[in-house]
């Protein structure tokens, strides 16, 4: 049996947490390419979306070890939605309000 497929204490083995980090990094580079082809306004739309959704997915990277938990995993995974959910919230209401000021200086 190799060290990679020995599962430590119910946690990740080596090769299920590189296959995350991987699949983080490998979102990045996507949303970058998206961003700076030269072809499609959609997907310069969906790169984005992505380059703020890959960015706050390395925030996994740290917890992409041998021997970590899913469910740690699973905890980062919630922190950083519930952030992401924020910050969007924060910025809709921030537009709403310069709106909201513009309009009584009428």
């Amino acid at each position: 049996m190799s060290e990679g497929s020995v599962k430590p204490s119910g946690g990740m083995t080596r090769g299920q947490a590189k296959a995350i980090e991987y699949g983080v990094i490998a979102l990045a580079v996507a949303s970058i390419v998206m961003i700076f082809q030269p072809f499609s306004l959609t997907l310069f739309s969906w790169g984005c979306a992505l380059v703020v959704l890959a960015g706050l997915s390395f925030n996994l990277i740290p917890f992409c070890r041998q021997g970590v938990p899913f469910r740690m995993l699973g905890r980062v995974v919630l922190i950083v939605l519930i952030i992401l959910a924020i910050a969007a919230l924060l910025g809709i209401a921030t537009a709403n309000l310069y709106v909201w000021y513009l309009g009584t200086l009428r």
